[in-house]
């Protein structure tokens, strides 16, 4: 019985690739001869496959020129498949060329970027573009070597199949085709849709079928319009096209898309001898855009305009506005603080709530009551933490904020409360203090004039004095950075003022930059001494190219120069004279966390252990909630914790921190953090807030929990690999000890606050991570810690699986 199945599947899948290889000789090819070449400013700028109705080269986009197939279709072309998706796009100077080694994009800063490689030791003797809409490097005996369709985009089309583990990205919008926020992965044989940046947040499945081998199953679109899923045993159709070709003169094209707005939709175009085109829509995953999670952004909510509509819309909710008026889907960022009244525990005065009816509300909530609707109202206000509530079936649901995934369809369940600022009632209640002068007086009159006379004397008198004291004050700051420059004694806990140096000055500082201490992906550190030799400094040198390093440069240099706090190492100097931009810190004498952890015969006892977490935790506060701005460091890991002759733990390393101006809660970005401590937020979709640096801190306090790396494979089981992992295990099963020296004296009741805390701050979901100011307080014990959602993190499992499968492969 096995074996017969074994012979069937083998079957299968060399039908499919004998009717693969037979394309090129079946189908009528134009071959492309080595050193053929396109570009965007001269014809040839694009290949035509024999029909006429696929090109490949280069098309328009914004104001440059991207690279890809599209189907040649009026007004507009119809993009199948891009190269370098989220890359700019290229200039009118760009151009492709067809060589031994593969497509090599050449563009005008000399770059060169091969497009199709050959992946074999064959080098390719000529290319193509397939009526199929598939453009082939092939060998000298015209064997397919490189195929676009085995690295789709966005679509497939007719004969082209997803194989277990394909994923289709949605585009960023419809005149942008770099990667968008949804993704259609193809997991045996079933296909899935969920938000790029949570892939737990599915969507839509399409239908379970029964196969005996779904793992090497398929899913493809057959030239025909049939959309199926299939292994040796089964095949189920997922969709079909209702069009039967009527004439010989008629030509029809299908390809499946996930669009934009996260829908899969199967679209024929069809193509007459006369020139006549349309394109249908056959068939769709979902009806209403409301109906895609994520199809708006954080703190907003999707509805349809009218009822009868399927296109949805976004709407912030009250107190909110968009991140982006032209791009509403974006989300929205709250237009208040929520600070003023926590901080006076007079959330009343100072905060009302709105209602609003909704049909569904995503994410976790915090905290669950069975109240009636106007406590649960209540209720919301009066907690610090509630962002909004919902009201269903006689239960209280409260949520913080980012809220996501809301909608609001035709059946309206549940009610809504959202918290929004009352600003013009603390408006009128200060202006009803102000002393009201009647005109009917003129006595009254008289004595408002010699009073306001009497003022402006007054205030002119004291804007004197403060002339006098500022000029005065200027001049002492004046002589005292004149005394830096030549005091050679100048102590630690003495303030020092940003100084300028010169090249010169730091390369006689650091003997020519002779002795480095360290180096990461943005330059080296130098160990150097000022002061006529009496004070070690650490001098940072940038090494990045010209753009990349003025920009890291400004970037450290923004968010330090407004920072002052013990626990983050201070910078001393700058030097801007050469394309190389110098830094100059405080020198750290005990190095980095790294390091310290890592020394098996000198490590931290548990005491210092503890403070050193302390340590990082205040400095992160402070970043967050105690500077003049808010500022999101996005680089915490242990290599940029250095620590000082006392062991005390100082952050370092700006060159990725984030600025965060008023009122604005989060920022979007294309640059990448250290593997292994970004949040997945930022990973999957960009997103950085200041919960990106809670989730890394809690990695830290796990790797320093058990003075080891967040991933070891030199480890005796693949459970203790991922470090997440093995801890949530030991706290499962209530055996935290493992986690720890077997000879090490560790406070057992610390060693659990300490794993509790790790282990809430890298939860996925960015809502259930604390704030960096209750991390501490339950660190230091003075408020409980919320119990550890269950069930595990997504990216345990899944991670675990991964390294289990590849521990055990491991000779």
């Amino acid at each position: 019985m096995a074996s017969s199945a074994c012979v069937s599947l083998i079957l299968f899948f060399t039908i499919f690739e004998i009717i693969n290889a037979a394309q090129l000789k079946n189908q009528q090819s134009k071959p492309i001869s080595l050193g053929s070449s396109l570009s965007p400013s001269s014809e040839p700028s694009s290949w035509t496959s024999p029909s006429g109705l696929f090109q490949f080269g280069f098309y328009k986009e914004g104001t440059g020129f991207s690279v890809g197939t599209w189907l040649v279709t009026s007004p507009n072309i119809t993009v199948i498949w891009t190269a370098f998706r989220d890359e700019p796009p290229v200039s009118s100077n760009a151009k492709l060329i067809l060589t031994m080694d593969g497509l090599v994009l050449q563009t005008e800063e000399s770059k060169h970027k091969l497009i199709a490689n050959t992946t074999s030791d064959e080098p390719a003797s000529f290319a193509s573009i397939l009526d199929s809409g598939n453009f082939v490097l092939c060998n000298d005996r015209f064997d397919f070597i490189w195929e676009s369709f085995n690295f789709p985009t966005h679509t497939i089309v007719g004969g082209q199949s997803l194989v277990n583990g394909s994923k289709l990205f949605s585009s960023a919008s419809e005149t942008n085709s770099s990667t968008g926020r949804f993704c259609l992965e193809q997991r045996d044989g079933i296909l899935v849709l969920y938000p790029v940046r949570d892939s737990r947040q599915i969507y839509w499945v399409s239908k379970l079928y029964w196969a005996s081998d779904r793992v090497h199953g398929m899913v493809n679109l057959t030239p025909g319009g049939i959309l199926q899923a299939g292994s040796a045993d089964a095949t189920q159709i997922l969709a079909r096209s209702s069009y039967s070709v009527k004439s010989s003169n008629e030509t029809v094209i299908y390809r499946a898309t996930l669009d934009f707005d996260g829908i899969l939709r199967l679209y024929s175009h069809h193509f007459t001898s006369d020139s006549n085109y349309r394109a249908d829509i056959e068939w769709y995953v979902l009806q209403n855009q409301c109906l895609v999670k994520g199809f708006c952004g954080f703190n907003s909510f999707c509805s349809n305009p009218t009822n009868s509509s399927t296109k949805g819309e976004c709407f912030c909710f009250r107190g909110f506005n968009f991140i982006n008026p032209e791009m509403k889907f974006l989300g929205c960022y709250r237009n208040f603080t929520d600070e003023e009244g926590c901080k006076r525990k007079m959330p009343a005065e100072f905060y009302k709530i709105t209602s609003l009816e909704i049909s569904q509300l995503g994410g976790m909530a915090y905290a669950k009551l069975s109240v009636n609707e106007k406590d649960c109202s209540k209720s919301c206000l009066n907690d610090c933490y509630c962002g909004a509530a919902i009201y269903a079936n006689a239960s209280c649901s409260k949520h913080k904020l980012p809220l996501i995934f809301a909608m609001k369809y035709q059946n309206v369940p549940a009610t809504l409360f959202i918290k929004w600022s009352s600003g013009q009632a603390n408006l009128s209640t200060n202006l009803s203090a102000l002393p009201i002068v009647s005109k009917k007086h003129g006595d009254n009159k008289k004595k408002l004039v010699s009073v306001l006379a009497a003022c402006l004397g007054s205030i002119t008198f004291l804007c004197f004095l403060i002339a006098i004291s500022s000029l005065l004050a200027y001049k002492q700051r004046v002589n005292q950075y004149q005394k830096l420059r030549i005091n050679s004694s100048l102590g630690p806990s003495q303030e020092f003022i940003i100084q300028s140096f010169s090249t010169g000055e730091l390369e006689r500082a650091t003997n020519g930059f002779e002795e480095e201490l360290g180096r990461g992906c943005f330059g080296a550190v130098y160990k150097g001494s000022i002061c006529e030799g009496n004070k070690i400094v650490a001098v940072k040198r940038l090494e990045n190219p010209v753009e990349e390093g003025e920009r890291k440069f400004q970037a450290e240099m923004a968010a330090v120069r407004r920072t002052h706090h013990k626990n983050l190492v201070r910078l001393l100097g700058f030097c801007m004279q050469t394309s190389k931009k110098l830094l100059v810190y405080e020198f750290m004498s005990k190095g980095s966390l790294e390091n310290l952890l890592s020394n098996v015969e000198s490590g931290p006892i548990w005491r210092d252990r503890v403070r050193i977490a302390l340590d990082v935790a205040r400095g992160i506060t402070y970043l967050h909630e105690e500077c003049e701005v808010q500022i999101i460091h996005c680089n915490i890991n242990p290599r940029n914790i250095l620590l000082d002759d006392s062991l005390t733990a100082k952050i370092s390393n700006f060159s990725l921190a984030k600025i965060l101006m008023p009122n604005q809660t989060g920022i979007v970005t294309g640059v990448k953090g250290t593997r292994g401590y970004m949040s997945p937020e930022w990973q999957n979709s960009g997103l950085i807030t200041v919960k990106s640096d809670v989730y890394s801190f809690g990695v830290v306090v796990l790797e320093i929990v058990c003075c080891r790396s967040n991933f070891e494979v030199n480890v005796s089981t693949a459970d203790v690999v991922l470090l997440s992992t093995w801890v949530y295990n030991c706290f499962i099963a209530k055996e935290l000890s493992k986690l720890v020296g077997e000879d090490e004296e560790v406070d057992l009741r610390t060693l659990e606050t300490m794993v509790r805390v790790g282990l809430l701050c890298i939860q996925d979901e960015p809502n259930l991570r604390p704030s960096m100011k209750n991390v501490i307080l339950m660190l230091e014990g003075t408020m409980e810690i919320p119990v550890v959602p269950f069930p595990i993190l997504s990216n345990f499992s899944s991670n675990s699986q991964t390294l289990s499968s590849a521990f055990t492969n491991t000779d």
